[in-house]
């Protein structure tokens, strides 16, 4: 028997679809009936995990590492990204304060939810990820959105946050290195930030790949904070779902008491797999690091070229948000136009909030070759149309 539509529930019928997939997805389509296809709308790495990373992996499934685990993760993984922080950042990280999940979007989920009652708001940037806004209205909050303009390279000014702020306020929310601007936060911005009194998730998935400069985590300049990494993005682990929060002592428990319920346990040979990650991966990360970068030297001039405005150049992640407003001020119809026109996979920027309409987000995770070739594409279709 069908059920009726009213079935549905409102929170799930309303949630808006992430328009990245959507591009992905008709690309996947048009692959499928013979199209060539160049993908530069999503944001993974191409390279394969590292081998030791895999073989630490299949060594702990044959060590019997295949069954439920602590529901915060296993202490040698939780102890592993306490001492990476140390040693990356110079700042003291209580293991019993790490949580293990499945993926770092579970960590935002979970961050959030041990942050907001209904009607509680977050403030975040715009641009910003594209899945914030939803999950904290998932969550029944309100995302709070503070402008951050091309000028500034996209970076939210600790003012404008200020104003921002009401009694309702639990949290601000900040990327850096950002998706989908791939520009660093100013360590001043984040001092600034940190001096408002309010707990800051700081989502910091892309530390490691920064090309010029240097990132900061969030905990450098304050401990009223959450932050949450993975492993997708710096490992090129994104199938294997493994990420972590670093959260406040007492959201601890509370943390916990949603992982036993919702997810169980992240899985234990992913765990132990990033163990190895985190302690001996240094070559292969740098190899990758040293890829994406002749990938975004390349990239940037480029589309310069063919007429899309960049007025701050992406110094980390592996995104350039170029402004497309030139050719259209819809981007959504027109990364469609150019994947339908060219074959070349884009992502629009109205995706990531209104502030981001006429961008359209370039991901150079796929081979310099691939990049050029698709950038060709584009720039021919664009003197045809333009020339009609």
């Amino acid at each position: 028997m069908d059920h009726p539509n009213e079935f549905v529930s409102r929170r799930s019928d309303e949630i808006p679809p992430f328009l990245v997939m959507d591009v992905l997805e008709r690309a996947m389509d048009l692959a499928r009936c013979g199209e060539d296809i160049i993908h530069l709308e999503v944001g993974e790495p191409d390279f394969d995990t590292p081998a030791n990373i895999i073989q630490a992996g299949i060594e702990a499934m044959r060590a019997g590492k295949t069954h439920y685990t602590p529901s915060m993760g296993i202490p040698q993984l939780r102890k592993a990204v306490a001492e990476h922080y140390e040693r990356t950042y110079g700042v003291n990280v209580d293991p019993q304060c790490v949580v293990i999940t499945s993926g770092s979007s579970p960590a935002i989920l979970l961050a959030l939810a041990a942050l907001l009652d209904p009607g509680c708001e977050i403030i975040l940037s715009d641009p910003h990820y594209a899945c914030y806004p939803n999950f904290i209205r998932f969550l029944g909050g309100v995302p709070v959105f503070v402008p951050a303009s091309p000028e500034s390279g996209f970076q939210i000014h600790p003012d404008d946050v200020s104003k921002a702020v009401t009694e309702r306020t639990r949290a601000i929310l900040i990327n850096s290195p950002s998706n989908p601007t791939g520009t660093v936060m100013e360590s001043e911005r984040m001092k600034r930030l940190a001096t408002l009194n309010l707990p800051i998730i700081s989502d910091e998935i892309y530390h490691g790949l920064v090309y010029e400069g240097k990132e900061h985590s969030v905990l450098e300049f304050t401990k009223n904070a959450f932050v949450v990494n993975g492993f997708s993005k710096l490992y090129a682990m994104t199938g294997w779902r493994l990420g972590y929060v670093i959260c406040l002592p007492g959201h601890v428990r509370p943390i916990q008491k949603m992982i036993q319920n919702f997810f169980i346990s992240p899985a234990d040979f992913v765990q132990w797999a990033g163990v190895e990650a985190l302690t001996n991966s240094s070559e292969s990360t740098g190899n990758m690091r040293k890829v994406f970068n002749e990938r975004r030297k390349a990239m940037i001039p480029r589309l310069r070229e063919i007429g899309f405005q960049i007025e701050v150049a992406p110094t980390a992640a592996f995104y350039v948000l170029a402004d497309a407003r030139r050719f259209s001020t819809d981007s959504y119809t027109f990364a469609f136009e150019i994947l339908e026109e060219t074959g070349v996979g884009v992502a629009p920027g109205i995706d990531f909030g209104y502030n981001a309409e006429g961008f359209i987000r370039f991901s150079y995770t796929n081979s310099l070759e691939n990049i050029l070739t698709a950038l060709d594409r584009i720039e021919l279709y664009l003197k045809r149309r333009f020339a009609a």
